[in-house]
């Protein structure tokens, strides 16, 4: 054995116990998908419209609240979700205002002139980066919930505007579809001056003499009994300004309250907690309703300063209070999530998938060895050997890069053992030929792996191609195909060419002639 053919032995021993390493045990270092393992399917559509209308009332409010830095008087009505008028500005101030809306706003927003109102309307490529922004704000949000409750392997992709969520194993779908939706905006709002709790929409009206004043908004508190059936609503007028919303939290987690009831504690940012402390501080006696997705969830008076620290109380159930810490962390979505499809996979029926799956294997495998034997005799070994390298590379491969195996996946396992084998076969035919044209054994091996390398690299490459193609547009189950194949041609390609050949001249370094090969 020469030291070419040593140092190629070496680094076959090298790959083939790093990939045995990674693999063991394979019930550990094997991650399965959710046809393998079980849990949940879920397509949602993020309701990009909701995104637009809260950004475009939030840029109105900055609009006046930046007039009122230059001394103009302004107010806004909105028109809808992209569009709103500027109205309440003095004549002579009207241009100016124009100017300062320009200063503030740029390329974003479209300018004119109605009836003695400015109005603004987004402009085509900023609603259609707001819709993108949003859908990818969504993900992330709803993968850093899935990460906080502990999903291991989750599958988030968004598609236009829908998001596909596979989450294998979960065994609670109905809690984590419930975690996945809640859109978590929470608001800190100040109860208006003088008015209080009502029993109705129409008596919270009467209170103010037929009409709501233009800087209040109408908000529900829900009551429920111990089986969180609703059994009251209470009605509440709140200031339309926001003292501090979700964005200016740090952090949020659950804990106990002074009745050992469970609450949820928050940290504010700096900037959050100056601002808070601000309001707080000069609003001593006044009540402060926390707002969560628009419903009121308390309103507890305020009793001195508050600066970075404070609960949220409303009557939690332990699960209830982790649930909305763990949301309040991951951020609020920027909209609202609607499911469209729901599909789940018992873990009984991913057993019979994967029991299903060995057996096609073990029977492919099978008759694999026993056709390669017959044709080829012993040669046939040495394809049996390289194709067992095969499989263990193609595993190690994905234990290695953390890779989700699936049930079409395996089947992208099994055609990539049929593609390995073909290899084989290709050099051995074209072995059989060099020999019935009187060539040495030595010779035949040498003429038949390279003019079978042509065909073998054609045939892979074409095949890692379409790969590649399915891994980038695809979703799910494709991708899951898509990878194993690609990862099971790479290795063929090692086994088929490299391994077998080493394993031929090992045979053939024997002895100096070799008159005979078994094929």
């Amino acid at each position: 054995m020469d030291t070419s053919q040593k140092a190629r032995g070496i680094l076959i021993l090298i790959v083939l116990a790093v990939a045995s390493f990674v693999l063991y045990p394979p019930s550990e270092t094997i991650n399965l998908g959710l046809d393998l393992r079980g849990g949940s399917h879920l397509v949602f559509q993020v309701e990009t419209d909701d995104a637009l209308n809260t950004e475009t009332e939030t840029d109105a409010e900055r609009l006046v609240s930046f007039l009122a830095e230059s001394d103009i008087e302004a107010s806004f009505r909105q028109i809808d979700n992209i569009s709103f008028a500027l109205t309440g500005v003095a004549a002579d101030q009207f241009d100016q205002a124009e100017t300062l809306s320009d200063e503030l706003f740029g390329d974003a927003w479209d300018f004119g002139r109605s009836g003695g109102e400015l109005e603004l309307e987004r402009t085509v490529p900023q609603v259609a980066a707001m819709r993108s922004q949003a859908v990818q704000q969504a993900v992330e949000t709803i993968r850093n919930r899935v990460d906080e409750f502990g999903v291991s392997e989750p599958v988030i992709v968004p598609t236009g505007n829908r998001i596909v969520v596979q989450l294998p194993g979960v065994d609670d779908p109905e809690r984590i579809k419930t975690l996945i939706q809640n859109t978590a905006f929470l608001e800190f709002r100040l109860v208006y001056e003088g008015s209080g709790p009502a029993a109705s929409r129409a008596e919270l009206i009467s209170f103010f003499g037929g009409r709501i004043p233009d800087d209040a908004e109408i908000f529900t508190e829900v009551t429920r009994d111990d089986n969180n059936i609703v059994v009251g609503e209470t009605y509440w007028a709140l200031e339309r300004n926001r003292v501090i919303t979700g964005r200016d939290l740090r952090t949020a987690r659950p804990s106990n309250g002074q009745l050992g009831e469970p609450v949820v504690s928050f940290s504010l940012g700096a900037d959050g907690a100056r601002i808070f402390g601000d309001v707080t501080g000069s609003s001593i006696g006044r009540l402060l309703a926390i707002v969560l997705d628009g419903n009121v969830i308390t309103a507890p008076s305020i009793n001195s300063r508050i600066t970075s620290d404070g609960i949220i109380e409303g009557g939690f159930t332990l699960q209830q209070a982790q649930d909305l810490a763990l949301v309040l962390r991951s951020g609020a979505l920027p909209a609202k999530l609607t499911l469209l499809e729901e599909r789940s996979v018992g873990p009984s029926l991913g057993l019979d998938s994967i029991e299903r799956g060995k057996r096609a294997g073990l029977y492919g495998g099978v008759m694999v060895v026993i056709v390669m034997l017959l044709f080829y005799k012993l040669a046939g070994i040495n394809a049996i050997v390289a194709l067992t390298l095969n499989v263990v590379l193609v595993f190690g491969a994905l234990s290695l890069f953390g890779a989700t195996l699936t049930l079409p996946g395996i089947a992208g396992i099994i055609l990539t053992v049929g593609m390995a084998v073909d290899a084989n076969v290709l050099i051995f035919e074209r072995i059989k030929e060099e020999l019935r044209n009187n060539r040495t054994v030595k010779g035949a091996v040498d003429s038949g792996f390279q003019k079978a390398l042509s065909s073998i690299l054609d045939a892979n490459v074409t095949t890692l191609i379409a790969a590649v193609f399915l891994f980038t547009f695809g979703t799910g189950p494709i991708r899951g195909f898509a990878v194993t194949l690609s990862v099971g041609i790479m290795a063929s390609l090692f086994t088929a060419v490299f391994v077998s050949r080493w394993l031929f001249d090992l045979y053939l370094s024997r002895s100096r002639t070799v008159e005979s090969l078994s094929i």
